[in-house]
């Protein structure tokens, strides 16, 4: 089904300049590291989250909509009764990096007309620490700041951004990592960005160590898919809150099938 004839993209940009005002009212670490207990989607919720979280489910509410908003926090909220319409929320990707003061966390928040990846019409995801944005309509392109990305041309692995790198998850990839002969590592503490930059080609590719979930990815992969891009989701593509599956992207689907004969 097509989506309703709604500003989405403004609908986005209003929830994720709600995150924004909320998030910095915690001005110290301390203040946002205080914890509320687990999310729906299993881990530990700091208070920014649950911040975050309010202030974009208001702004979709207001929308008077029946959807069914998936969030990474209180999980599945419908407002005016549910429905198909799925709008996919991580109201702060990259908690470690918002709650110390660092860069690379951001809002992300994807609407899908359906139930997998392959259904999301409008990808956006909002820095926390500086006002950049990037977003992607499904078959119309992807943007950074009203700049349309360039078209993804194939090219060697320069520079591999890795996620979810617990030191432990890192060293059990050593030889994986190795194989796969890129020049440099980056480690950004967000999903949702390192998506965003392999879709600009600041990244040639990324990998995540571990499995994320549907919230993590679903906006970012649009943005990569839109630029040219392939993206790989070998646990599964479905957008509740109990997909779990480890996330690849490449600049080209030749790269992209050289990090799956890897990892």
């Amino acid at each position: 089904m097509a989506l309703p004839q709604v500003d989405w993209l403004g609908a986005c940009r209003r929830a994720a300049g709600s995150a924004r005002e909320a998030v910095a009212r915690f001005e110290t670490t301390a203040e946002r590291a205080v914890e509320t207990g687990r999310g729906e989607g299993g881990d530990t919720a700091l208070v920014i989250d649950r911040a975050a979280e309010a202030a974009i489910l208001a702004e979709f509410e207001a929308l008077e909509l029946p959807l069914t908003v998936i969030t990474e926090e209180r999980g599945e909220v419908a407002f005016s009764g549910g429905g198909s319409i799925r709008v996919i929320v991580d109201p702060v990707d990259g908690s470690l990096n918002a709650k110390r003061g660092l860069p690379s966390a951001c809002v992300s928040i994807a609407v899908a007309s359906g139930p997998s990846m392959d259904d999301i019409e409008v990808g956006y995801v909002a820095e926390l620490d500086r006002p950049r944005e990037w977003w992607g309509r499904r078959r119309q392109g992807a943007w950074c700041d009203g700049q349309v990305l360039a078209r993804l041309e194939s090219g060697p692995l320069e520079v591999l951004g890795l996620e979810t790198a617990r030191p432990s998850l890192v060293a059990g990839a050593a030889d994986a990592i190795v194989a796969l002969e890129a020049r440099r590592l980056r480690v950004l503490g967000s999903v949702a960005l390192s998506l965003c930059f392999v879709a600009a080609g600041k990244l040639d590719a990324m990998v995540s160590l571990r499995e994320v979930r549907s919230v993590d990815a679903a906006a970012g992969q649009l943005l990569v898919r839109e630029a040219g891009g392939a993206v790989a989701f070998p646990g599964g593509e479905g957008l509740d809150l109990g997909m779990r599956s480890r996330v690849l992207a490449a600049r080209d689907p030749r790269l992209l099938e050289h990090l799956l004969s890897v990892f």
